[in-house]
């Protein structure tokens, strides 16, 4: 049986939004939402927050367990595979899933059937991205469309965007110093999951979200 461990990277000094992991948004700070989604989880066997800050732990539940992180690894020029070199150090696993509590909504099921495709197929890692269908250029040239064959947009091949879920088989890390392994699936999502509080602009806009959620169903009772 593969076990299957949970990684949730958290800082409490970020630049670009200060405290941002612990920003309130609606009625609960912002770490607490993957916090919540990662409980209804069956196929992870064990998560834990890696963060050098032990103060984070009031905000965690009693499944999630925290795992202290050097504190060279808060730095801004610290690279993810620093990071996940270190945690897999310590921690063993098969599979290990890496998260990150800036992206809010992402949804429990999205995140058990990354896993699943890894754990029971034929995958060797998998991870969230954005389909969006739009005429796109790279380097002065279009990328996913032929300027003597423009098609509807709907007939467009779809770009991902990378979300920040991964799920990878150990070997893909210790052999090959990634995440993404060679035979990646890719689970979409859609808009509001894609949603990662970065700037200010981030939060409000889920703060919104949330308003609005509210309202819809205030009307519906």
């Amino acid at each position: 049986m593969k076990k299957v461990v949970a990684m949730i990277p958290i800082k409490l000094n970020n630049q670009r939004l200060p405290g941002k992991n612990l920003k309130i948004l609606g009625k609960k700070v912002l770490c607490q939402y993957l916090f919540d989604t990662v409980k209804q989880i069956k196929e992870i066997d064990e998560v834990y927050v890696y963060c050098s800050d032990n103060s984070i732990q009031k905000y965690m539940p009693e499944e999630i367990h925290f795992l202290q992180r050097p504190k060279e690894l808060d730095t801004d020029t610290v690279q993810s595979k620093d990071i996940i070199q270190k945690f897999i150090e310590v921690i063993d696993a098969d599979i290990y899933v890496l998260m990150h509590v800036t992206q809010p909504f992402i949804k429990a099921e999205t995140i058990s059937n990354s896993i699943s495709k890894v754990k029971e197929e034929n995958y060797d890692s998998a991870f969230v991205a954005y389909p969006i269908k739009e005429f796109a250029w790279y380097n002065g040239k279009p990328i996913n469309y032929e300027l003597t064959n423009v098609v509807r947009t709907q007939e467009l091949e779809p770009l991902y965007i990378e979300g920040e879920l991964f799920v990878f088989e150990k070997e893909v890390f210790t052999k090959e110093g990634r995440r993404i392994g060679s035979h990646p699936w890719i689970q979409p999502i859609n808009w509001k999951e894609n949603i990662c509080i970065d700037e200010i602009d981030d939060l409000e806009m889920a703060e919104t979200i949330i308003e609005l959620e509210k309202k819809d169903e205030g009307y519906s009772k």
